[in-house]
């Protein structure tokens, strides 16, 4: 290409040739370059391996397939499972068109077995991965050929593993390129991405690391945006590039942070044509060899534009090499704002790279612009060209360098601050101005580490005093306008008594008499309920109503609706499991069924209970909240030494095996089992403030307990203390503030997946369920079950839609709206939902090893699903989510800030403190 730069003027000032140098007007990427946007997803793709088990599968294949069936314009996405969050694979080819995004909490390793790299598999034996006279025998990682729109995304890993061991030898990839230095051969390695002969390719947010060779080369490239890149590569590994443009031009790489082994960034003029109009902006450099040009630029390079760059740790600072064996020219380049500390060489402009090159093509370095360019700390200044008629030009303007810097420029024509100076082949100093001392203050930036999220959060000793019974149970009310009310539960007479007045007794085996004796709870219920009522209309001092069950299985529903006067159930018998309350009921049952079956129970019973039966009867499935064996709605309820039991499923079927829906249990000659799971609610609390349960147990499986407040951001107050809950998943869920105390938490079976604690509680409300000094418990072999099963997720309460996942659906949205909606492909949610953060903290508790060890919170429903949820941890997770999904929680939610969203305790969403998990038997041993 000419070039269009005026040529410099030289006048005679006697001593010297000077030179002016005309600022290069249009030295930078020709596009117009803005941030990147993700593409639509065509394919979701979930994780099925953790970090620590990542090379255990291959995940090429159907990463290769999606890849390969995405239509043009879209990406294939790569997404975490909990703590599945990694994919590992051989080699990956993005076609035309298709991209590859990555989620935030994924890493994609590149498999460390040579073989899988092998350019030439007909050869009769393996050059990948062996140090020989001849390299580049290995086929890179991700390789974009031919193709035009592509691209990676996200906010994810990608992982070349070159300090792991590779697959049968006892060398890692940079081992193996040390010792190719040493023995003076080459080392055959694959690279991590390579970009040939396309258009217009973007990374964007994409973090890099531990690359065998280079990170990203590209090669015959027209149109390339680096955005937001993160390059992460231990100082030391050998030949690990960040990016490297070759014969290339229309580059752009912006905002970024570069650490790496090698070059930073190396401009190269191969034997592929000239690289030009490059744009390096607004970026941050660490260890590595430097913004460098070269050390090939035999088809030339020119138009570079560097601005707004900090170095800090390099080897060289700003670069140019190049030597007879591989020179050309390299001109119109310009660079402003930058700084650099800590570098050998700050400034290294040379044209001997080797200085044992043979050969004829001598480099040539002119319209070099070094504007408002600050070097804070001693080091080398090189500004060599390559002889008198080969000289280097170069402009200074208002450069610092610190002082004691050494200084070599030789063959070379300096303008400095308008004043301009031959050096031929003396070597001279020139005097430079010492950078301010806030000169570049807030230039450097810390290298942003991508840090595991901490999937166990831990409250801080402070915050644990939040937690007490006192605190968390003193308020109620409407979230936000909470009312004080102190409540200890632990100083009521139901805890510090064993004895109690009857006022009815409940005994299947007597003679009832309709006022103080009952063969069923629900008529003592009933007559507690109508006594209540005359007894306040009387004035009567009484403060609660108590009746005794004596031990037996009451199979009925018990309905409690609001009382006048508190009621208190409790048996006499300190073993709860003699004395039970039972019923079948599951969500899917018809509405009819359920009236056949418990109609004849509300046949003559107050209209508050009979209110309750009716909401029920006439649906056509009762649904999950129609499944209570006991619905209690009455504030200051208590029951002391009873089982509640919902007994769907547990008459006819073993659990612990997992079948929901499919046939279990066949065996030649007999029919299968069908073994169907639905929700089934042992105990439902529905706005009963106050409401305490001691030494109760509540059997089920799925949603055995469920809290539920009696509206939105209001607070309903519960107390479990010495109980026992059990159930396979979601088994304690609900939106209100309840307190789990010295109890038992057990988990049954052995599903593939199962979850304690299904939580939906506002975001403003400031507790929602706390256990403390409890124990987490399994029926079953925890060595086999472990990693199965989790503390909670967070209930996406009503949701009809996620707007925080692609769906694999083509036009697939879901968008902030006044209601809960969804008709395929979009969907809108309401802000209330978005709301419903979901609460639980664990305190002084035993873990037992079935729950996941390192990240015992799940997501809601896997991703790529309607249901999907990302776990929150605390108002900023929930407050970063709404941005992220192109919300803006100060216009269109009306918030302040988050501190004042959720001040306190309420900005704590799922933490714990002082816990102790299980060890495994496997564990145990090793000990």
């Amino acid at each position: 290409m000419k070039n269009s730069f005026p040529r410099m003027m030289t006048v005679s000032l006697g001593f010297a040739v000077l030179s002016i140098v005309i600022a290069p007007a249009n030295a930078q990427d020709s596009r117009q370059v803005s941030e990147p946007r993700k593409p639509a997803v065509c394919t979701i793709l979930t994780a099925n391996q953790s970090q620590a088990e990542h090379n255990k599968a291959l995940d090429a294949e159907r990463i290769q397939n999606a890849l390969d069936h995405c239509p043009q314009g879209q990406a294939v996405q790569l997404a975490a499972n909990n703590e599945k969050d990694s994919f590992q694979s051989g080699p990956l080819r993005i076609p035309s068109g298709v991209s590859l995004l990555i989620d935030r909490d994924v890493t994609l390793y590149a498999s460390n077995d040579a073989a899988l790299y092998e350019k030439n598999s007909q050869k009769d034996t393996q050059t990948c991965g062996v140090n020989a006279e001849k390299g580049r025998s290995c086929k890179t990682f991700i390789t974009i050929e031919n193709a035009r729109g592509s691209g990676i995304y996200g906010t994810g890993v990608i992982d070349g593993q070159g300090g792991q061991a590779v697959l049968g030898k006892t060398e890692s990839w940079w081992q193996m390129a040390r010792r190719a230095q040493k023995e003076k051969n080459e080392h055959n390695v694959p690279r991590l991405i390579e970009i040939l002969r396309s258009e217009d390719i973007t990374l964007h947010q994409i973090t890099l690391r531990n690359s065998p060779n280079f990170h990203v080369t590209l090669n015959r490239v027209d149109g390339f945006t680096a955005w937001g890149v993160k390059i992460d590569t231990p100082h030391d590994a050998r030949n690990t590039d960040g990016i490297d443009p070759i014969s290339s031009r229309n580059i752009t790489i912006a905002h970024s942070y570069i650490r790496t082994g090698d070059d930073n960034i190396a401009i190269k003029g191969g034997n592929n044509g000239a690289t030009e109009n490059v744009s390096i902006l607004h970026s941050h450099f660490y260890s590595g060899h430097g913004m460098s040009i070269g050390s090939e630029t035999n088809s030339g390079v020119r138009r570079i534009l560097v601005k707004d760059l900090s170095l800090d740790g390099t080897t060289s600072g700003l670069r140019i090499k190049s030597d007879v064996s591989r020179g050309g020219i390299v001109e119109q380049v310009r660079y402003e704002d930058v700084c650099i500390r800590n570098s050998k060489r700050p400034i290294d402009l040379d044209t001997r790279y080797d200085p044992k090159a043979n050969g004829e093509k001598i480099p040539q370095y002119r319209d070099i612009v070094l504007e408002n360019v600050r070097s804070l700390t001693p080091g080398q200044i090189i500004v060599r060209g390559y002889d008198r008629a080969h000289p280097l030009s170069i402009e200074f303007k208002q450069v610092a360098l610190a002082a004691a810097s050494v200084q070599t420029l030789q063959f070379a024509n300096v303008n400095v601050d308008q004043k301009t100076i031959n050096f031929s082949d003396t070597a001279a100093d020139l005097p430079w101005p010492t950078p301010a001392s806030n000169d570049c203050q807030e230039k450097f930036a810390t290298f942003p580490m991508k840090h595991p999220i901490n999937f166990r959060p831990q409250l801080t000793s402070d915050q644990a005093k939040l937690y007490s019974i006192e605190q968390v149970l003193r308020t109620t009310g409407l979230a936000g306008k909470e009312v004080v009310d102190p409540w200890n539960p632990m100083q009521d007479d139901l805890v510090t008594k064993t004895d109690f007045p009857a006022d009815y007794v409940v005994d299947a085996n007597a003679t009832a008499d309709g006022k103080t004796r009952f063969t069923t709870v629900q008529t003592a219920i009933n007559q507690a309920l109508l006594d209540g009522r005359r007894l306040v209309a009387e004035k009567s001092p009484r403060q609660r109503l108590y009746i005794l069950v004596m031990p037996g299985t009451y199979q009925e529903l018990m309905y409690v609706p609001e009382t006048a006067l508190p009621i208190a159930l409790y048996s006499k018998d300190s073993d709860a499991r003699k004395t039970k309350i039972s019923a079948s009921v599951h969500a899917a049952l018809l509405g009819t069924v359920y009236t056949e079956r418990f109609g004849k129970q509300f046949a003559d019973v107050d209209s508050s209970i009979q209110s309750m039966y009716q909401s029920l009867k006439d649906r056509t499935v009762v649904g999950t909240s129609g499944t209570g064996i006991a619905w209690i709605k009455a504030n200051g309820f208590q029951a002391k030494n009873i089982t509640f039991e919902n007994a769907y499923n547990k008459d006819k079927f073993d659990m612990k095996a997992e079948c929901p829906n499919t046939s279990c249990g066949a065996t030649a000659g007999t029919a299968p089992v069908v073994v169907v799971q639905h929700q089934a609610v042992a105990l439902m609390l529905e706005g009963a403030d106050k409401a305490q349960f001691e030494n109760v147990r509540i059997h089920g499986f799925q949603d055995t307990l469920f809290l539920k407040s009696r509206a939105i951001a209001h607070t309903s107050r519960s107390f479990f203390h010495r109980a026992y809950v059990e159930g396979n998943v979601d088994f304690i869920f609900g939106d209100t503030t309840a307190y789990f105390y010295r109890s038992e938490i057990k988990s049954l079976g052995d599903r593939s997946t199962s979850y304690v604690t299904a939580p939906n509680t506002n975001v403003r409300t400031r507790y929602g369920f706390v256990f403390n000094e409890s124990n987490f418990t399994h029926d079953g072999s925890v060595n086999a079950l472990a990693g199965k099963f989790y503390l909670g997720r967070q209930w996406f309460h009503t949701q009809k839609c996620t707007p925080y996942a692609g769906i694999n659906l083509p036009g697939y949205g879901c968008s902030l709206g006044e209601t809960d909606s969804y008709q395929a492909p979009s969907g809108t949610i309401s802000k209330n939902v978005f709301e419903t953060v979901g609460k639980v903290v664990i305190l002084n508790s035993t873990i037992g090893a079935h729950i996941q060890r390192q990240h015992p919170w799940a997501d809601w429903n896997k991703k790529a699903s309607l249901a999907f949820r990302p776990v929150q941890f605390s108002v900023v997770d929930y407050w970063q989510n709404l941005i992220d999904v192109g919300l803006r929680p100060t216009t269109d939610f009306g918030y302040d800030n988050a501190e004042t969203l959720a001040p306190g305790s309420a900005a704590i969403f799922l933490a714990e403190f002082n816990n102790t998990q299980v060890a495994l038997a496997s564990e145990t041993d090793k000990k």
